[in-house]
């Protein structure tokens, strides 16, 4: 299977940012100027909607997560919109809250027969190695401004998603997603367990890549990673809370498609010549304040710009 590797370089004109003597530009500055052509917008059917309970002062804590395309994920993701339809988490928690890791929520009462919501009935169960995909004869890959990477022959972006991949037997590339700050999985028990979606979490942390195929990867966090982070730590083992009074309350989960007053979203097109200068500006940050260039980035060092839509 050929592949369509497309390195950052070869997305620059000659008089790019690599030879420009004016002032560089940082990479806010290279998004702020993004013509609007290169970005693409977000369907809200791909956005999965969390409202926590308001704080003290009533500050509305929103929190919109972007679903992962295919071919990544897609038994997982479809378990979560029919559990989004099924409303399962209004009323649930933030269960969880590890410092430097991980907020996870779902049912307080999950571990306990009697006590647990039901599932719908008809969620998918997924093999462990549908954590690996093989991309599509003819998928664009964009190499990241990475010098390597511990965890995978190789990094890139696909679609708009930070991936790793690997050469498999049939000639074609093995992907998959990786957890970077703000990414969202599905928990799941010991294997051969791969988690319904029912239980889910996002990194707050330092990228734990050593959890990349060992759980499934099934969105990010988009807007309101501010209202997961900033939560009080958990006060038992792994950060799990030891009473009910420390979580933080679930009051709605929803498609993008049930909410009128849900703003449109939209990232950088990262095939495009501005997502190409601003990655390499991520990797070699020539404005003013640096004084040395990197010279590279790891893939989690160069998160895809999501915006509001103008």
């Amino acid at each position: 299977m050929r592949m369509f590797l497309l390195p950052i370089a070869a997305l620059l004109s000659p008089g790019s940012l690599l030879a420009e003597t004016r002032p560089a530009l940082s990479p806010p500055e290279i998004v702020a100027v993004a013509p609007a052509s290169d970005w693409v917008r977000i369907a809200p059917a791909d956005l999965l909607v969390m409202d926590l309970a308001p704080t003290a002062a009533s500050t509305p804590r929103r929190v919109v997560i972007q679903l992962l395309p295919a071919p990544f994920s897609q038994g997982w993701t479809g378990n979560i919109r029919k559990l989004a339809a099924a409303r399962f988490w209004d009323g649930t928690a933030v269960v969880r809250v590890q410092d430097n890791y991980v907020a996870q929520w779902g049912d307080p009462e999950a571990e306990d027969a009697a006590k647990a919501r039901p599932l719908p009935t008809d969620l998918a169960v997924m093999a462990e190695s549908a954590y690996t995909t093989v991309l599509p004869k003819g998928t664009p890959v964009v190499s990241g401004a990475s010098r390597g990477d511990t965890y995978a022959n190789r990094t890139a972006f696909v679609a708009g998603w930070p991936v790793a991949l690997d050469r498999v037997k049939t000639g074609g590339a093995g992907a998959w997603p990786i957890h970077c700050y703000g990414m969202v999985g599905a928990g799941r028990n010991m294997s051969p367990d791969t988690g319904t979606g029912a239980e889910l979490y996002a990194v707050i942390g330092h990228a734990p890549r050593h959890l990349d195929r060992n759980i499934a990867l099934v969105g990010r966090v988009i807007e309101g990673i501010e209202h997961l982070s900033s939560l009080p730590r958990g006060t038992g083992p792994l950060g799990f809370y030891e009473t009910a009074q420390e979580r933080t309350a679930i009051t709605a989960v929803r498609l993008g498609t049930e909410l009128a007053d849900l703003p449109a979203y939209e990232y950088l097109f990262t095939e495009s010549a501005s997502f190409a200068r601003y990655a390499d500006a991520r990797a070699n940050r020539r404005d003013a304040f640096f004084i040395r260039p990197a010279g590279g980035a790891d893939i989690c060092n160069i998160p895809v710009p999501v915006r509001r839509a103008k």
